[in-house]
């Protein structure tokens, strides 16, 4: 069950939260809470105080809050990782925080028990996974998305929207395993360590996806640069 799905104001959230127990890795209870005034260490403030700013009725505020219900071990590891550089970072953001900042973004977690399916992925042959195997995809291959601001572009989907995506390969504990996936990242990890996903090229997403052509698209479904 998925009780956090009704939710659709701060009240309720906040309620979802706290029968949760969702908590920062600092030990604060996650709220969501109007935003105050602008705060150039975002992360931080969220780290210490568990306040995560949430505009009433904004959409990409509300998909933040949700994947703050659906993902919390994983949230609280990026928002714990963001506090924890920013102060070494003299004003410029580093190649780790791009890796978090395109991951909670745009991330997605792709849950893939074929080996040969996973391959295809890592070697962009796009019209190879989606079409020629889309029934072992379909079978084989779950995608979750994380990335608030594509839960956002998906209302009105079209077929660019692309995914940064940590692959695993069981279908148990997918929030904690994606936690300790961030955990394990060196400290000069880069947006490299994520897979490349067109995320509508999944089977039965757009319309499009049911015409073999559709992944013939190379500004969608670009091939791998070696």
């Amino acid at each position: 069950m998925r009780p956090w799905l009704g939710a659709d104001s701060l009240e309720r959230l906040n309620a979802c939260a706290e029968a949760a127990g969702i908590e920062t890795e600092s030990g604060r209870a996650v709220r969501f809470v109007p935003p105050g005034p602008d705060d150039p260490y975002y992360e931080i403030g969220v780290y210490e105080s568990g306040r995560v700013a949430t505009r009433d009725g904004n959409l990409h505020d509300w998909f933040n809050a949700l994947a703050w219900l659906a993902f919390p071990r994983t949230k609280a590891r990026i928002n714990a990782m963001h506090a924890q550089a920013i102060p070494h970072e003299r004003g410029r953001r580093g190649r780790l925080r791009d890796l978090l900042t395109l991951f909670d973004e745009g991330g997605a977690i792709v849950v893939c028990s074929d080996a040969a399916l996973e391959a295809m992925l890592r070697d962009h042959q796009w019209k190879a996974l989606f079409w020629d195997h889309r029934a072992g995809v379909l079978a084989a291959m779950r995608v979750l998305v994380l990335g608030h601001a594509v839960l956002e572009m998906a209302l009105s989907p079209w077929p660019g929207i692309t995914c940064k995506a940590v692959v695993l390969s069981a279908p148990e504990s997918v929030d904690a395993q994606v936690a300790g996936w961030l955990r394990a990242l060196p400290a000069d990890a880069t947006p490299n360590r994520l897979a490349t996903l067109p995320i509508f090229g999944y089977p039965g997403w757009l319309p499009d996806s049911a015409q073999a052509a559709f992944y013939d698209d190379v500004r969608y479904f670009r091939p791998l640069r070696r």
